[in-house]
């Protein structure tokens, strides 16, 4: 009892040290807490996230992924099991490794499907991976969750243009234009003559098919 007491204390004693350590821009000193932390509590919920966060600030991509693995098998409610899945795609995702980042993104959505970043990250992965219809459906179900957030919808006309459907991309920014005219503008630069050009052809080649 008494041990367990003095445990509960300086893990305690050691997560007020490492929050000071942070606030005062000092992560390597507060990873050493949050490492002193799971040697107390080797699954703990909160220092592995932590120490996964700030090895990723550190740059320590591939020591962030292998804090996160372990917070994947760590039981918990399926909001917290979402978030871990969800970070461990996000850094697999920075890191490059996006074969891997798919089923963590996956994972994240399963365990909480009204989760709109796990459909996000799903979706700019299966872009990376050129598997466009897929990457549509998942951005559908961002924009279903978010139907304000302008990324979803930027994306998906980004998608629809290169799956050769510019009236779809155009309808996108007409509907984009309505809550976010900004975004809708940069989206018609960014993408507006390659729409124009390609709805342009299309006419030309159904032209061409009639005479």
């Amino acid at each position: 009892m008494i041990c367990s007491l003095k445990r509960h204390l300086d893990y305690l004693f050691l997560k007020a040290q490492a929050l000071a350590l942070l606030a005062l821009g000092q992560q390597a000193r507060a990873l050493c807490r949050f490492d002193r932390m799971l040697v107390l509590l080797p699954m703990d919920r909160y220092a592995l996230a932590s120490r996964a966060h700030v090895l990723a600030q550190l740059n320590r991509l591939d020591d962030a992924v292998a804090s996160l693995q372990q917070l994947t098998h760590v039981t918990g409610t399926p909001a917290q099991q979402a978030a871990a899945w969800f970070n461990l795609g996000y850094v697999l995702q920075q890191n490059g490794r996006h074969e891997e980042a798919r089923p963590a993104f996956e994972k994240a959505a399963e365990h909480h499907p009204c989760m709109d970043r796990a459909w996000y990250g799903l979706a700019l992965v299966l872009i990376h991976q050129g598997r466009l219809h897929e990457a549509r459906r998942a951005l559908k179900k961002t924009t279903q969750l978010q139907p304000m957030s302008p990324y979803g919808w930027y994306r998906l006309a980004e998608v629809s243009l290169a799956l050769g459907e510019p009236e779809k991309a155009r309808q996108v920014i007409e509907h984009l234009r309505q809550f976010e005219p900004r975004v809708a503008a940069q989206l018609e630069r960014d993408i507006g003559l390659s729409v124009h050009l390609q709805a342009h052809n299309q006419q030309g080649s159904t032209c061409d098919a009639a005479g």
